[in-house]
């Protein structure tokens, strides 16, 4: 017997009922962009690896899943190069394009590409897979959606608030409890610069965020592994046991940054952006945590992720402010800021809280029975005509036996049967049946349409 076909590790098959339900997360999604102001764009699946590699830092490079070059991809490589078994030297030589690593990167080409096109501020989206090749584990795949919403050509902190409230507004329709996490890149500069140790801004933010998990004493033994002294590490405390209300931080930070310029910038655009968020009144909590420190290679103000409050799951949206992203293409002084909402997150969490409606999965919403052709010819143009009226309806194509029509609706969950066989036809109307409490009725054309829909 011949092996059972399999798929690579760390994508998926998306049955009917499953499409469904991504499709529902999609479309509620793409009304919130549209709510906003947004308008869709797609690109290409690959990009030149010249526009991929850099973008992420060193390891976001080593992620990134390249595509072998077409015909003779050895022409121009010498026997020592491939003795040499390099492997990145080898496929910077064997490939010369990517698949995107997220669909940030591609934006910054395609607005640098498109710049005479474009009206500023401009405001996107894009809904489209990106690959990454990382270890596959839960709720982390090598395919998988990003829907991402973007601002370039403003400096308006603005453009964050609506982000927030985008946000805000995307898990209230999934009916999901989230925490907005907050900080900003300033910040985190300035707590490095007061310190005396720019240099460590990464090192110190990877140990502040270790904080719940290994506790402060082994957060401060990080810090001193990697070389930053004890006087640092005493001034530091303050910020990593920063606790309170949003106010109460911020005025904290004020006080700890007050020698850093580009530390208290960071603390003014925060305290904007939670003041503005706070007049309007989103229903989720939104949090500052400076423990936050996503994409540091790009972002450079504020910085958002998303937790979801009752599944146990990593971010399922984030993002920041990017200010000189289109500068790597030759495009300066565009800033811009994005959020990006994690699909397949979202799916998992959706699944687990059991949050779909019904009417997200259920397609059909009534089958005709197949009794021949006789009477097919009379179900034809009713179900023809309640289809120009909106509702999903089919027929069941072979007049087979009665128990497998039936059994085929309730696979697919189809909540009404219509039946017409000689004696409905004699009174021109149909027997409906609910598939749900199997209670039936005859029915005219019209009266049938009203009970479906």
């Amino acid at each position: 017997m011949a092996a059972k076909p399999t798929i690579p590790k760390g994508t998926r098959d998306f049955s009917p009922v499953e499409m469904a339900k991504r499709n529902y997360i999609f479309n509620t999604i793409r009304d919130v962009f549209h709510l906003f102001g947004f308008q869709q764009i797609e690109t290409p699946s690959m990009e030149n690896l010249s526009t991929l590699m850099g973008k992420y830092g060193d390891e976001g490079d080593k992620l990134l899943f390249k595509i072998q070059n077409s015909g003779d991809y050895f022409n121009g490589i010498t026997d020592e190069e491939l003795l040499g078994r390099n492997a990145a030297k080898l496929a910077s030589k064997f490939c010369e394009k990517g698949l995107r690593y997220d669909l940030t990167v591609p934006f910054a080409r395609f607005v640098v590409m498109h710049r005479d096109e474009i009206s500023f501020p401009f405001k996107r989206y894009q809904i489209q897979p990106v690959w990454r090749a990382d270890r596959p584990q839960k709720g982390r795949y090598r395919e998988f959606y990003q829907c991402d919403a973007d601002v370039v050509g403003s400096n308006s902190l603005l453009n964050e608030v609506e982000l927030v409230q985008m946000i805000d507004n995307v898990f209230l329709k999934f009916g999901v409890r989230v925490s907005i996490k907050l900080n900003n890149r300033k910040i985190l500069s300035g707590i490095a610069e007061i310190i005396g140790h720019s240099d460590k801004i990464v090192d110190i933010t990877v140990a502040i965020d270790k904080l719940d998990k290994i506790g402060l004493d082994n957060v401060n033994a990080e810090l001193a592994s990697k070389g930053i002294p004890q006087d640092a590490i005493e001034k530091l405390q303050p910020i990593i046991m920063l606790s309170g209300s949003n106010e109460e931080k911020l005025t904290t930070l004020k006080s700890v940054l007050a020698e850093s310029e580009i530390g208290l910038k960071g603390v003014e655009e925060c305290e904007f952006i939670l003041k503005s968020v706070s007049r309007i009144g989103i229903k989720n909590e939104i949090e500052l945590d400076l423990t936050l420190a996503r994409g540091l290679n790009y972002y450079t103000g504020a910085i958002f992720e998303v937790k979801a409050l009752d599944v146990q799951i990593g971010s399922i949206s984030g993002g920041g402010r990017y200010d000189n992203l289109t500068g790597v293409f030759g495009m300066d002084g565009v800033s811009g800021v994005g959020i990006s909402f994690g699909a397949d997150r979202i799916f998992d969490v959706l699944n687990q809280l059991e949050l779909y409606p019904k009417e997200a999965v259920n397609s059909t919403k009534v089958m005709f029975v197949n009794f021949g052709e006789k009477e097919t010819e009379y179900v034809l143009p009713v179900l023809a005509d309640i289809r120009t009226k909106g509702i999903n309806a089919e027929i069941y194509p072979d007049s087979a036996k009665m128990k497998k029509q039936m059994n085929y609706a309730n696979d697919k969950h189809i909540p009404f049967v219509a039946l017409a066989g000689e004696n409905e036809m004699n009174e021109n109307k149909f027997t409906l049946k609910n598939m749900i409490t199997g209670e039936q009725s005859l029915v005219t054309a019209e009266e049938l349409y009203s009970a479906v829909k």
